[in-house]
């Protein structure tokens, strides 16, 4: 049998398709890159608009094209997007249940419940990308992820240095990965320093890259992050959130914290790890942001300069608090992409 795996996302997705691929090559199933295969997976990200709109015309291109083949769509859009995706006629496996691809391929049903499930330790193709936890303790008023990953589930400390032992063996660079690597932990009596600590203590050449890390988190063990970071092993890379500069906005997204963590973050790394970089996220164009808010998000990324800052436009998602909010005019939010942009550049 052929199979052909269509992947969007982030690392957690991108490890998800690479387990699914370790499902299937356990059963002699063949990964195709071509369009003759007998079956077709999508592995769905639901995080911007317009990446949903593009596996909602995949998904019914594929089945135009292909009536008579199994399409089954996986990822989070079976879960946060059910109503719109449950009659494609397509077969729904949700990202709690990654491990049941093979009985969706072989008996065609749906797998939609949800449930707590472990995604280490499991057969892949390729092992760079580790997951540590799924879902978060954060409650983002324009976040659709908690919808789709539910609460915080993280995995224990032994299962996860099993892995990056064995993953070792192959590659020097490892990825952890989690919906938030910040909370890590919060459920099961520890948290990322503790395991960190026991990832570095590990006798082999290799380096570690931390996933993001939501700022609230960090803010609870700083001083102790920074000296983790200073080992050898460590990628000398932060991914910390601010989604806006302005502490109304944060507060009506329901973010935890205010600017000034932030800056202290990033100042107190820069200070005591001179080669870090900073990578943050900014939202534009939340429904609740004024000019004068806009100007602050302005002001902070002049200051703080990342070394690299990812920006979108805020897009309405279904089942989100921030979904009843009347949205910016687009023309507003295009102006002030342009702008942050330029400031970005200077």
């Amino acid at each position: 049998m052929k199979i052909r795996l269509f992947t969007f996302g982030c690392f957690a997705n991108k490890d998800n398709s690479e387990i699914i691929k370790g499902l299937c090559n356990e059963k002699d199933y063949k990964i195709t890159e071509k369009n003759d295969a007998d079956v077709f997976i999508v592995n769905s990200c639901i995080v911007k608009h317009t990446t949903e709109n593009k596996i909602i015309y995949l998904l019914k291109k594929l089945k135009d094209k292909y009536p008579d083949k199994k399409i089954i769509l996986t990822g989070c859009m079976p879960q946060a997007e059910y109503e719109k995706v449950k009659n494609l006629d397509i077969i729904l496996v949700n990202t709690f249940n990654i491990t049941n691809i093979i009985g969706a391929i072989e008996e065609g049903k749906d797998y939609l419940t949800v449930k707590k499930e472990r995604k280490i330790n499991l057969p892949k193709n390729d092992s760079k990308i580790i997951q540590i936890a799924e879902g978060c303790t954060n409650e983002c008023y324009f976040c659709q992820t908690k919808l789709a990953k539910g609460e915080l589930y993280s995995y224990p400390i032994k299962d996860i240095i099993k892995e990056v032992k064995n993953s070792i063996k192959k590659n020097k660079k490892i990825y952890l990965t989690a919906t938030d690597c910040g909370c890590y932990g919060f459920d099961i009596n520890t948290n990322l320093l503790d395991l960190l600590n026991e990832i570095i203590s590990i006798k082999k050449d290799f380096k570690i890259r931390v996933g993001m890390m939501n700022p609230e988190h960090v803010l609870k063990y700083l001083d102790e992050l920074i000296e983790i970071y200073k080992d050898e092993k460590i990628i000398k890379f932060i991914h910390i959130p601010i989604q806006s500069g302005s502490d109304k906005v944060l507060k009506e997204m329901n973010r935890n914290y205010k600017v000034k963590n932030f800056k202290k973050i990033v100042n107190k790394f820069r200070k005591e790890i001179p080669k870090i970089n900073i990578s943050t996220d900014i939202i534009i164009g939340y429904p609740t942001e004024t000019e004068e808010d806009f100007q602050k998000t302005l002001k902070l990324i002049g200051e703080i300069k990342p070394e690299v800052l990812n920006i979108s436009k805020f897009s309405s998602r279904k089942g989100t608090k921030a979904s009843k909010l009347k949205p910016l005019k687009s023309e507003i939010i295009k102006e002030r992409m342009l702008r942050l942009n330029k400031k970005r550049k200077n």
